[in-house]
């Protein structure tokens, strides 16, 4: 099967990285479990020499996912935060990053927490402002770590702008692309220079695997991620990878849902008796939705919603029986979440303030179930809670 080189996006998410089994003709890429490989001779091989530095099942889905975010080069991980990690083995001590401040919490964890006793240093600023992005930059500045949009607040970044300042900077852009998915937004089309994904989430879609990738698309960055791929061993497994790979052949269709059922759920919501504020990128009273029109390609499955109070939030998400309450989000079921005990337990309390996060934030990963379904059941969530 030869892949046109014009191939549109549900095209290229079915077949891009995969060929058939030249062995049996297998349609779907076997997964190869293996530790090792025969060499023909010393120094002599096919390719594979040591399942850590290659694996054909991984190799496919790194083929696979540069593809579709039209990248040259994809690394896969263990997991999301672990691509995060990579990245960041690319910097130096004393080196500078300037990061989205509503950005997640396992990812403001690892920054604050671990990197910075190496020797990192990190502002946290808000990447929709172009004047707070020039105001950050210093001397020690390397890299532009954009999440948008943001978790959970749902603030865009004009990517193409921030583009156009890293450039001129001479800063590498790396964009967080997990809550959009390349299906709603490409930001290496846009400008990025490195763009992660928890794999966990939308690519994989089935709440069964655990994962993350990295794609790249200059060369001294496809080097250095190669070489610290193998070194330091974080690598997606051959299952993960086969597992993301099914995911993926179904991007386009289910992101179609996500978004139409996002909409659904949002504008339900929207002017609610029970519910202070909405937030969806869909909404016309979305401070952003002028750009999200512009830059996305629907508007996703993320709905945040104020519901007033912490004990109103603690009664929803417990009231709730379709929905389950759990973390993580882009999976083919809706799951409900409290952000400031959840994802974003480990980020302090004044800084989620300052981010807008509150205690009474309510966040929704809409799946891909009947749309009524989903707004009976929180209609009657909310009934409970009042």
């Amino acid at each position: 099967m030869l892949l046109p080189d014009d191939a549109r996006f549900s095209t290229v998410c079915i077949h891009a990285g995969q060929t058939p089994d030249p062995t049996t003709g297998a349609v779907i890429t076997p997964i190869y479990q293996t530790s090792t490989y025969v060499q023909e001779e010393l120094g002599r091989h096919k390719g594979y020499e040591y399942a850590r530095t290659q694996n054909p099942t991984r190799a496919a889905l790194e083929a696979n996912l540069a593809a579709i975010e039209r990248g040259r080069a994809g690394f896969a991980f263990a997991s999301g935060m672990a691509a995060i990690d990579a990245i960041t083995k690319m910097l130096s001590s004393g080196d500078h990053v300037i990061v989205t401040d509503n950005t997640y919490g396992g990812t403001f964890r690892l920054f604050d927490k671990v990197l910075t006793r190496y020797g990192l240093t990190f502002s946290y600023i808000d990447t929709s402002q172009l004047d707070q992005i020039e105001a950050a930059i210093t001397p020690q500045t390397r890299m532009l770590f954009v999440e948008t949009p943001t978790n959970p607040v749902l603030r865009l970044t004009d990517l193409a702008a921030v583009a156009a300042v890293a450039r001129r900077h001479e800063i590498v852009m790396v964009v967080d692309n997990t809550f959009a998915s390349p299906s709603v937004q490409r930001p290496i089309e846009l400008g990025a220079d490195l763009v992660i994904h928890s794999t966990t989430k939308y690519l994989n879609g089935h709440s069964d695997s655990v994962g993350g990738i990295v794609i790249a698309v200059r060369d001294e960055h496809i080097e250095a991620l190669s070489f610290i791929q193998n070194a330091a061993g974080a690598i997606l497994s051959p299952f993960d990878s086969w597992l993301v790979l099914r995911g993926t052949k179904t991007l386009a269709v289910r992101m179609a849902q996500h978004n139409a059922n996002g909409l659904a759920l949002a504008q339900h919501l929207s002017g609610h008796p029970g519910i202070e504020r909405v937030i969806y990128p869909g909404l016309p009273d979305h401070p952003q939705y002028e750009l999200a029109q512009r830059q996305m390609r629907g508007f996703g499955g993320m709905v945040t919603f104020d519901a007033g109070t912490f004990e109103r939030a603690r009664r929803i998400c417990n009231g709730v029986r379709l929905m389950a309450l759990a973390e993580s989000l882009g999976g083919v079921e809706t799951l409900i979440s409290h952000p400031a005990s959840m994802t974003h337990a480990s980020v302090p309390p004044e800084r989620r303030a300052a981010i807008g996060l509150t205690d009474s934030m309510v966040r929704i990963s809409v799946g891909i179930e009947d749309a009524e379904d989903l707004i009976e059941d929180l209609e009657q969530a909310l009934q409970g809670a009042r």
